[in-house]
């Protein structure tokens, strides 16, 4: 199978990468969970990938490798985390994580599979590339913003790292649209017809709201004397637009923290009542996006 040859020849320097990585001092003595899964894949794409076994599908090879991509880098990400980002390299630490979780649809599209990577990789795992970059520039600017000084010298990049964060977030929420409820769809649950209807399938979905709509608030409250850019809803990576959402008019901070802060409001004192959401920050967020004016 030659697309199978091409995916294990595009594999090879790129399990060497992250073997080298298991290798690395950060990950010396390291017992976590994830650490495991990530080594178990990694040694069982090295053993698919040798001569003879090249009949493995593709899709199998790719899927295996992002795994293994997901776990090894969630050990680094706790370890940045854990250390509040501390150190001058930790934002080259963050982007080259993003980078890393970029890869596999890097290596879709290198294969030449003529598939698109949501088909190749499955929605559940393309959802979970861009929920962990874009949770990762969460914490990062959560832990940024409170560095006033490295903060006031340093806005336009504060807001870059916002702008990504942003994008990935709106990007993952992308790949399901809403779904519409007509007389041909019936649930007896309403509660779960109306999370569904909201875009709201996870936890993750419903953090995904609250994590961009309080990015959006920052990037208002930490602007300095800079006028607020209005940040383009495309991928920053692909560059390719949002999917199923209407894109014709970019919106800016202010109005798309308002549109996320607000679901998710509604959406924790509706359905999900009770559950454990807390909305009061969301609430004060929102009055704050509310009356300010770009």
């Amino acid at each position: 199978m030659a697309e199978a040859g091409s995916a294990v020849s595009a594999l090879r320097p790129r399990l060497e990468a992250l073997g080298r990585r298991l290798a690395s001092p950060r990950a010396a003595g390291g017992d976590g969970i994830f650490l495991a899964k990530g080594s178990a894949a990694l040694e069982k794409l090295k053993d698919l990938c040798k001569e003879g076994k090249e009949r493995a599908h593709p899709s199998v090879l790719v899927q295996l490798y992002t795994q293994a991509v997901l776990d090894i880098t969630y050990f680094e990400e706790s370890q940045l985390a854990d250390e509040d980002f501390a150190g001058e390299s930790s934002l080259q630490k963050v982007k080259e994580l993003i980078s890393i979780l970029s890869d596999p649809e890097d290596l879709v599209r290198e294969c030449s599979l003529n598939e698109e990577p949501i088909n190749i990789l499955s929605i559940d795992l393309v959802e979970c590339l861009y929920w962990r970059k874009g949770a990762l520039l969460y914490m990062y600017c959560h832990t940024a913003k409170e560095r006033s000084e490295w903060l006031q010298g340093n806005i336009a990049l504060f807001k870059k790292c916002l702008n990504d964060g942003v994008h990935y977030l709106m990007k993952m929420l992308s790949f399901r649209c809403p779904l519409h409820l007509d007389g041909d769809v019936l649930l007896q649950d309403k509660d779960t017809a109306r999370l569904l209807s909201e875009g709201v399938y996870s936890d993750t979905h419903l953090l995904a709201m609250m994590y961009s709509g309080e990015m959006c608030y920052w990037g208002l409250k930490y602007r300095g004397e800079e006028k607020q850019e209005s940040p383009k809803m495309t991928d920053p990576v692909s560059g390719s637009d949002l999917g199923c959402r209407s894109q014709s008019t970019l919106a800016d901070f202010r109005e798309l923290g308002k549109a996320m802060l607000t679901k998710y409001v509604a959406v924790c004192d509706g359905p999900l009542k009770d559950q454990g959401w807390n909305t009061t920050s969301a609430k004060q967020m929102l009055c704050y996006l509310r009356k300010t004016h770009t």
